[in-house]
């Protein structure tokens, strides 16, 4: 008598951990959550190896112009549209909207 009813004990058992599992896996912190996290994971470590490499491009451009007097001068009339005396300048193009 006692096998049946503990075979029926286990089997209750064994119900309840898997409906629960289920329950768990499936639920609002379940196995679909982890995936998207991981998804998310991922796609920040890529975003970060570009941003990485984009700061190394910056810097390797600051050491440039540190040394290089020529590409400072560049840098200087582009960004500040300035000329040497008697210089002649053309515009091509249409002007920049403010």
């Amino acid at each position: 008598m006692k096998k049946p009813v503990a075979r029926f004990a286990y089997l209750i058992a064994f119900l309840a951990v898997v409906g629960y599992a289920l329950i768990t896996l499936r639920g609002p912190r379940g196995l679909h959550v982890l995936f998207d996290r991981q998804a998310q994971i991922q796609e920040m470590e890529k975003r970060n190896a570009v941003l990485a490499e984009e700061i190394e491009r910056k810097r390797e451009r600051i050491k440039r112009l540190e040394t290089n007097a020529s590409e400072q001068e560049l840098e200087i009339r582009d960004r500040l549209k300035l000329v040497h005396p008697n210089e002649k300048v053309y515009i091509t193009g249409r002007p920049d909207k403010k």
